[in-house]
C-alpha cells in the first residue's frame, strides 16, 4: 500500500477502473470523473480498504457485486444521494475525502493495490491499543511484584515463628533482591 499516491497515479487508475467496470449507480462514474478533473480535490482522495472512523468517504460498488451502490458520509451523516456528494466535493476541495471501491477481485487487483493508502484512523486505533497493551502490562507487572512481596513477608514471618533459620535467610534473600530491583 502506497502511501504517496500521485494526482496522475489516481487519475489513471480512475479512468482504468470506469473502463473497466459498471458502477451500480451511473451517476458515480460521473462523480469519479469529476475527481479526475480536479487535480487540487484529487491531491486529497485517497483509495482505504476501510472508511472506519473517517470523517469524509464514499463508498462505491460495481455492478459484480452485491454492496450498497453509494454511499457519502460526512461527520456521521450519511447520504446515498450522488448530487449531495458532489455539491460537498465542489465546496469543500480542501478537506480530504477517502474512497473505497468494492468490485470483483479487488482483494487481487494490483491496479487499486497501487494506490491504495492507509487509513490513517486504523493507524492511530492501532498505536492506542499498543500503549493500552503496554499499560495494562506494567499494571500487572505490578501487581505480581505486589503479591510477590506480600507473599515473601507472609513466608518469612512463618519461619520467624517457626524458628527455620535457613528458611529466614534464604526468603529475606529473595524480598532483598525484588526490593533492590525497585530503586
Amino acid at each position: 500500500m502506497g502511501e504517496c499516491v500521485t494526482v496522475s497515479e489516481k487519475k489513471e487508475f480512475i479512468q482504468w477502473f470506469l473502463s473497466c467496470y459498471e458502477l451500480q449507480k451511473r451517476e458515480a462514474a460521473w462523480l469519479l470523473n469529476y475527481l479526475c478533473s480536479e487535480d487540487q480535490l484529487l491531491k486529497r482522495t485517497h483509495f482505504v480498504d476501510s472508511l472506519c472512523h473517517l470523517p469524509k468517504t464514499l463508498l462505491i460498488s460495481t455492478r459484480c457485486i452485491r454492496m450498497t451502490p453509494f454511499k457519502f458520509m460526512k461527520n456521521q451523516r450519511v447520504s446515498a444521494d450522488v448530487e449531495s456528494a458532489f455539491y460537498d466535493l465542489r465546496t469543500n476541495k480542501t478537506e480530504d475525502l477517502y474512497v473505497s471501491l468494492c468490485f470483483k477481485d479487488q482483494a487481487t487487483c494490483p491496479e487499486y493495490a497501487a494506490v491504495l493508502e492507509g487509513n490513517p484512523m486504523e493507524r492511530q486505533d492501532l498505536v492506542q491499543d499498543i500503549l493500552f497493551g503496554l499499560m495494562a502490562e506494567m499494571i500487572l507487572d505490578e501487581s505480581v511484584r505486589e503479591f510477590r512481596k506480600k507473599d515473601l513477608y507472609q513466608r518469612i514471618d512463618e519461619a520467624l515463628e517457626a524458628g527455620d533459620e535457613e528458611q529466614f535467610l534464604q526468603l529475606t534473600e529473595q524480598w532483598l533482591k525484588i526490593v533492590e530491583k525497585e530503586r
